[in-house]
């Protein structure tokens, strides 16, 4: 092996170890700590982490931490970022049709798709995030499709995706509007959009049945049987209007995502209890998006209505947002900085089912933890390090 093939393998092989080795004992001290949990902040706090969770949260004063532990240090700590909505590892970052498994465009319904078998934890985009403080990421089947697959929870780290997974089959995405309408085929109309999930719902009330295993149709079992939300994506307010009457017709749990129109309807939201993964802050103002805003974030949290930031899905290169700018720019225009990083931490941990997990530094959570050398939300701050489960995933400053 020549000397620029080993420098190779010995950088991969370091690259590799730094995403797959096991979970480490550590302490994170920080100047200020945002726990997001019952503690709050914590001035000159420390998070004592051993075989991967969380043992000890409180300040430096109060604190000992193990003799020979590692001690990382920053301005501020926060607890690892969570991502609510994404497909990240299915969307690639070179764009191009090989690396490109967020929707399957020959079926307008697919419930039985798994975002397992298309998750690639090797993709550039999943270390770009993880080195920008997301931790957890809820991923999956992207908007296109009238029923486009289904989601799970991943960390951002792993060599497989057995490694990375949290959850399988956390929630099935599906679609209405523009986005998952076939003017020349089926579904050509939001009429016909509705009637086709009626059907796939009323077939699948029957319970589980007998005979041959239909994927498709124990799918949307799991919805009936309440084990399994339906997140549905609607932007506009008739769209979303009729993802709650879905919701009340078949007693099903039904998340929002997207809901750009959702500060025209509080009152609808609100009674109908429902939980919102917003569109990104920084979404483009057209089309189905017509009525986003920079304010969404801070009117919803104004009516009390549960939600969660999200990078969404993008078409085009880099292929992702990424949240910690969309809560800053949130936070810039009228939602208060707590409730952001609320909505990127623990609230987002919520919404997908995660939050005895991750979401908040508290006693017996996965040890997973960002830290900033400023304001989180400041332009000029960067993330310059991240723990996943104890593990010391990134060093670099970002």
């Amino acid at each position: 092996m020549n000397a620029l093939a080993k420098t190779f393998a010995g950088a991969f092989a370091a690259a590799l170890l730094s995403t797959t080795a096991m979970a480490q004992d550590v302490a994170v001290r920080g100047e200020q700590v945002w726990t997001m949990g019952p503690q709050g902040m914590i001035a000159d706090g420390v998070v004592v982490i051993e075989d991967g969770r969380i043992t000890a949260v409180g300040p430096a004063a109060d604190i000992a931490i193990p003799q020979g532990m590692e001690v990382l240090e920053a301005p501020i700590v926060t607890p690892g970022l969570v991502d609510a909505h994404s497909t990240v590892g299915l969307t690639g970052y070179l764009n191009q049709s090989d690396d490109q498994d967020q929707l399957d465009d020959s079926d307008p319904v697919q419930p039985h798709l798994r975002a397992i078998d298309a998750y690639n934890p090797h993709d550039r985009l999943v270390q770009w995030v993880r080195e920008l403080g997301v931790t957890t990421l809820h991923t999956g089947h992207g908007p296109g499709a009238l029923v486009s697959g289904q989601t799970m929870v991943v960390k951002t780290t792993g060599n497989t995706v057995d490694e990375a997974l949290v959850e399988d089959g956390t929630m099935i995405a599906a679609n209405l509007g523009a986005w998952a309408l076939d003017r020349d085929s089926s579904p050509g109309t939001r009429a016909k959009q509705m009637s086709m999930l009626r059907q796939a719902l009323i077939g699948a009330q029957g319970g589980d049945g007998e005979g041959d295993r239909d994927l498709e149709r124990e799918a949307f079992v799991s919805v009936i049987n309440g084990e399994t939300p339906l997140m549905i994506t609607a932007n506009r307010m008739q769209d979303m209007q009729s993802a709650l009457r879905l919701a009340e017709e078949f007693g099903i749990t039904v998340v929002l995502d997207g809901a750009a129109d959702a500060h025209m309807m509080l009152d609808e939201l609100r009674e109908a209890g429902v939980s919102v993964i917003l569109h990104p802050t920084m979404a483009r103002n057209e089309g189905e998006l017509e009525n986003a805003a920079f304010t969404t974030g801070a009117v919803l949290a104004e009516a009390g209505i549960p939600f969660a930031l999200q990078s969404g899905y993008e078409a085009y290169v880099p292929k992702t947002r990424v949240v910690l700018w969309e809560a800053g720019f949130a936070a810039g225009n009228g939602l208060a900085p707590e409730d952001a990083l609320a909505s990127i931490t623990i609230d987002a941990a919520r919404i997908i089912g995660m939050d005895e997990r991750v979401g908040s530094l508290e006693v017996g959570k996965h040890g997973d933890v960002a830290m900033f050398d400023g304001d989180p939300f400041e332009y000029t701050s960067h993330v310059t390090g991240v723990v996943i489960e104890g593990e010391v995933v990134s060093r670099v400053s970002r």
